[in-house]
């Protein structure tokens, strides 16, 4: 019996840091991948993926 380590709950302002303005969709969309080429579409892919949450979308062009 060593090493105990005492565990706290983590306090409202802890929990949701950082992801109040992605709650409400004012993400921070910051460019993946610049040119990538869809072959089923036979389109160019840009994926952007969320500074705050990692939340990823992709635009076609």
């Amino acid at each position: 019996m060593s090493n105990v380590i005492p565990f706290k709950k983590k306090t409202a302002w802890q929990k949701h840091k950082g992801s109040s303005l992605c709650r409400e969709g004012f993400h921070k969309w910051v460019v993946v991948t610049e040119r990538k080429f869809d072959v089923k579409q036979g389109k160019l892919v840009t994926e952007y993926r969320c500074q705050r949450c990692g939340k990823a979308k992709t635009k076609l062009l």
